[in-house]
């Protein structure tokens, strides 16, 4: 169930928010329990079966870190939370790649790849990281279940960290304010939309023919092509940028507040600008969960130099499993 597709916006939205607004007037479990059971109905909307992964994913993970905070000094929970997660992820999105180098056929037949396994994957390994760190109270399953479920981040994102999000999880009130917060949902909500339907397919009128025409190999003049690669660029971008500001107005609608994704990334004055401005929780991910841990520049310009090409490495494996 895309965001931009009638059902949703009609259907599955009204019915998601004024059940929550509803229950919220009994209180805050009701609310959350009603915020689960929609996330689930929407993660198992493609197909019915994925839910159990799903599910099972956050029972374990959950597990997992409850370990880890009644044994904080013993890393080997953290390191079982990271084998279950990765082998997991690696199981769904490389058993039938690797078979075929082999030239084998796939042990398990055609493996269907879950929708936001990458997403949800990566969103416990913070979880069981910054639970060994100490930096999050342990919350409790509900708050956790819809931390990870809640629907606007749970296939495609933003990536949102676990110490920002479980407080307000833990101390949401539904119905306080909910007019404002609506309002601002909502507004949010319809200029993402804009972009993705508005700019974005727009631009992929003069994007696709150009790149269309390269696969052919079919000549283009300068001017097709510089028209072709202009849109495409635009293209992504609103792309992007729409469904997060889609994601950021339907957690706004719940009392959930997330983080901005993108800052005017093609204003930056250089490159490295440019990636602070772009997919910003991504490159907050990177920093605070690959690159420090890994040493950061605290060693010397080899070390350092190491560990950025390390990160960029893992960025580029996680961004192949985003594609998915």
């Amino acid at each position: 169930m895309l965001f931009n597709t009638k059902l949703f916006i009609l259907v599955f939205l009204p019915l998601a928010v004024g059940g929550y607004l509803g229950l919220g007037r009994l209180g805050r479990r009701p609310a959350l329990v009603w915020l689960l059971a929609c996330s689930l109905v929407f993660y198992a909307w493609w197909k019915p079966v994925l839910l159990f992964l799903l599910a099972a994913s956050i029972l374990f993970n959950f597990f997992f870190g409850r370990m880890i905070g009644m044994f904080p000094h013993r890393r080997a929970w953290l390191v079982a939370g990271l084998v279950f997660n990765l082998g997991l992820l690696g199981f769904f999105k490389y058993t039938g790649f690797f078979a075929s180098l082999l030239g084998a056929a796939c042990p398990f037949g055609g493996i269907l790849l879950p929708l936001g396994i990458s997403f949800f994957t990566f969103q416990q390994i913070m979880y069981l990281v910054d639970a060994q760190r100490g930096d999050i109270p342990a919350p409790t399953f509900l708050d956790y279940a819809c931390f990870i479920a809640f629907f606007p981040h749970l296939i495609a994102g933003p990536i949102v960290q676990p110490r920002h999000i479980l407080p307000q999880f833990a101390s949401i009130q539904p119905f306080a304010a909910w007019r404002e917060r609506l309002t601002q949902g909502i507004e949010i909500f319809i200029l993402g939309l804009a972009k993705k339907l508005v700019l974005a397919d727009g631009l992929a009128r003069f994007a696709d023919p150009g790149f269309a025409a390269a696969a052919l190999h079919a000549p283009l003049t300068l001017i097709e092509a510089w028209v072709a690669l202009l849109a495409y660029a635009l293209q992504i971008y609103f792309d992007f940028s729409g469904y997060c500001d889609m994601a950021i107005g339907l957690a706004r609608m719940f009392g959930i507040n997330f983080p901005i994704n993108f800052n005017s990334p093609y204003q930056a004055r250089n490159i490295s600008d440019f990636w602070r401005r772009w997919n910003i929780t991504l490159s907050g991910f990177l920093r605070e969960y690959l690159y420090i841990p890994l040493g950061g520049n605290r060693h010397g310009e080899a070390r350092r130099i190491f560990n950025l090409m390390l990160t960029m490495l893992l960025a580029r494996i996680m961004q192949d499993c985003w594609r998915a």
